[in-house]
């Protein structure tokens, strides 16, 4: 969240609504025989691609770069989203990671976290309207010295790892 924003977290309406995931005292009290599985989040459908560039990223200099391309059309939002019928802004989204053995690791729980509609989430915009948003910090920028959003950055591949861990992304 931003600075002048509360530090409070978001919460999609479906756990609001108590369609989130089952809490402990379900689970234990064998509701699901067992079987759990992981409830679409708030993401609207779009599109996730790669491609491999022969370069390198500032911080690894032996490995080629993945860039990942995001794409989520301009829609309406459902029920799973925080003002079910009001109109969302897409997103065209270009994001970089190191094509190595840590960097495809990362790679693969994105991959992941995409498939379960856990890597973005439709979210107010600065211009007052709803857009989508990455939930995780993404780096759009090859080269961007020691902007936030590019590299190097040598804690990055970490960072994602622990974040999408607490999504439930392994």
């Amino acid at each position: 969240m931003g600075a002048g924003q509360s530090s409070d977290k978001f919460h999609c309406n479906r756990y609001l609504n108590g369609q989130g995931p089952p809490s402990l005292v379900q689970q234990a009290n064998g509701g699901l025989n067992g079987i759990y599985s992981v409830p679409n989040g708030c993401q609207p459908e779009g599109q996730m691609t790669t491609v491999t560039l022969f370069r390198d990223l500032p911080g690894f200099p032996n490995d080629n770069t993945l860039q990942i391309n995001f794409i989520f059309p301009d829609g309406i939002q459902t029920k799973k989203h925080p003002r079910p019928g009001q109109d969302y802004s897409g997103l065209r989204l270009c994001a970089y990671l190191p094509d190595s053995r840590e960097g495809k690791k990362v790679f693969k729980l994105m991959e992941k976290a995409f498939r379960q509609q856990r890597l973005f989430t439709v979210a107010p915009g600065e211009d007052g309207g709803d857009a989508v948003k990455a939930s995780v910090p993404l780096k759009t920028q090859p080269d961007a010295g020691s902007r936030i959003d590019g590299y190097p950055d040598p804690d990055y591949l970490k960072t994602v790892r622990e974040l999408l861990k607490d999504k439930g992304i392994e």
